[in-house]
């Protein structure tokens, strides 16, 4: 999706060797060094900046190690290029990025700045700070990814964007401890733990405002964001929070995690009876062959156990201590404010992509809910004829759409932010907002059709289709209000924009419903609260 670019500018926005005039590298000072990074069009970028030590060696499948000052803090760090991202098999769907290398040491992250906010640093007007949590089922992405350039979003909004790698699939989040304790859990959440404690200590440097923090994410970023909210050990990192269609409750206990790592084991031809040969194999495994399995069990885990996903943050005790849901609901979340919502067509992606993520068909969801009933016998599920009642006068093929979009996306975020607004603001919207082509194609307002607009992005791939049919206007009107809404709550300011979005415990449920002209609409989720009751429904 790919705009026509002028002759004098990259499509990061950098200045062309051709252009007039170019501006000095920025440098931005900190205790770990100074970086110098590049003066783009419309923002200063810094990529591949380490915030952890490398995971390698005897660091993996251990937690990240926090970078310690250990030079001097007068050297001068190079951060024009992008770190290597977490290996991963290739993905036409997922665009990591322009000569992309893959490498286990891949802990870094990339900022961008309006031009010469990092020259501000003292005078008391630090910006705001957002970061971003990509998204990719916690086995895909990275922060380099074309969609995420934050050159626009840092130019429009006045904030600082801070994007980050954390390890994925078996390198971040298969939970090995119950092979062996040397294997630790949490392993990618303990990743963006540490580049939030680096964005604290070290974002002055680039003209930030380190008690201004926004962090934002979507798909399973979302999901990092509402595991964060639940977490001890954020308090303190962020002040305010995006959840852009958050699988809150895709996040299981240690028992499910075991069987996951049984699976490997099983991969590996291993006896799970032999720790130390167990542990032999699995130090052996190179970057490509855990991508390899990664793939293997991301597939399998969905197809066996509909409604499940092989990689997620593990409920452990220790670094995500209870279900997140539950201390939502027990109001002891962060009292953080809160964006939170969904897509109105999540499930057509997974559909159109033929991905076994969500369980889409009648047979595939009778047996989700069989697997919950048989795991959960004192709990009461929702008679079937109440869940179908909200889908009543639709196709088979559409219901099924419907219910796997409400049971792993929607319900969890209204049950959460229902739970949340009693303990700060919380807004929710809902995003119906998509361009006739994609009508056409019968994604709608599909999984992640968002992003782009967030991050004023409309064109970031190649061959783009999205205004084939027309809709472009529109489309950057759109992305023009969610750019303001999103930057002015990190700014501090109520997301309202050009109307009046109140919080979600104003009364009768309010819900923004972004499309071609954003409407406030009291109890837009009715008919679904009435169907799946207010009792959530999950795995453990």
């Amino acid at each position: 999706m790919e705009h026509d670019e002028p002759a004098t500018t990259t499509v990061d926005g950098e200045k062309n060797p051709a252009s007039a005039t170019r501006r000095d590298a920025p440098l931005a000072r900190t205790a770990l060094g100074t970086y110098r990074g590049v003066a783009g069009e419309r923002a200063d970028i810094w990529r591949g900046i380490r915030y952890a030590e490398a995971p390698v060696g005897d660091l993996r499948w251990r937690r990240a190690v926090p970078l310690t000052p250990n030079g001097s803090p007068d050297a001068t760090v190079d951060a024009r290029t992008f770190g290597a991202v977490n290996p991963q098999e290739p993905n036409p769907a997922v665009r990591l990025g322009p000569d992309v290398v893959m490498d286990e040491d891949c802990l870094f992250l990339n900022v961008w700045t309006p031009p010469g906010a990092s020259a501000r640093v003292g005078s008391g007007d630090g910006l705001p700070v957002m970061v971003w949590l990509h998204g990719g089922a916690y086995v895909l992405g990275s922060g380099s990814q074309p969609f995420y350039e934050g050159s626009n979003l840092a130019s429009a909004g006045d904030v600082v964007v801070v994007t980050l790698n954390y390890r994925l699939g078996l390198h971040g989040f298969a939970d090995l401890s119950s092979i062996d304790p040397r294997f630790e859990s949490n392993v990618g959440l303990s990743d963006v733990l540490a580049a939030l404690g680096w964005v604290r200590d070290h974002i002055a440097g680039f003209g930030g405002d380190p008690r201004r923090v926004t962090v934002f994410g979507e798909s399973a970023g979302a999901g990092l964001v509402t595991a964060l909210l639940a977490m001890p050990a954020a308090e303190g990192l962020f002040g305010r929070a995006i959840a852009q269609s958050s699988p809150v409750t895709s996040m299981y206990g240690t028992e499910r995690a075991a069987r996951v790592a049984g699976l490997l084991l099983e991969s590996l031809g291993v006896d799970a009876g032999d720790p130390a040969r167990a542990v032999e194999a699995i130090e052996k495994l190179d970057g490509a062959r855990c991508s390899a399995l990664t793939s293997d069990l991301f597939a399998r885990v969905p197809t066996d156990w509909p409604g499940t996903i092989a990689f997620a943050p593990v409920v452990d005790g220790d670094l995500l201590p209870e279900y997140p849901l539950d201390v939502y609901r027990a109001r002891r979340a962060l009292p953080v404010p809160l964006i939170i919502g969904t897509n109105r067509d999540e499930a057509n992606l997974f559909k159109y992509m033929k991905s076994p993520l969500m369980p889409i068909t009648t047979e595939e969801i009778e047996r989700m809910f069989a697997s919950m009933a048989a795991e959960y016998p004192d709990v009461v599920l929702p008679e079937r004829a109440q869940v179908l009642s909200a889908y009543s006068g639709l196709k088979p093929k559409v219901t099924g759409l419907g219910v796997a979009r409400d049971v792993a996306f929607r319900m969890p975020t209204l049950w959460l932010a229902d739970a949340h607004a009693h303990r700060a603001p919380t807004y929710v919207y809902r995003y119906d907002w998509c361009p006739r082509m994609f009508r056409l194609l019968g994604l709608g307002a599909a999984h992640a059709t968002e992003v782009p607009y967030v991050w004023g992005n409309l064109g970031a791939t190649p061959r783009d289709i999205t205004f084939l049919l027309g809709g472009r206007k529109h489309g950057e009107a759109v992305s023009q209000r969610m750019i303001r809404r999103w930057t002015d709550f990190a700014h501090g300011r109520e997301p309202d924009a050009d109307d009046d979005w109140p919080t979600y415990d104003s009364g009768h449920r309010p819900v923004l419903r972004i499309d071609a002209r954003d409407r406030v609409v009291a109890n837009l989720d009715g008919d679904l609260w009435e169907a799946w009751g207010e009792e959530p429904l999950s795995f453990r």
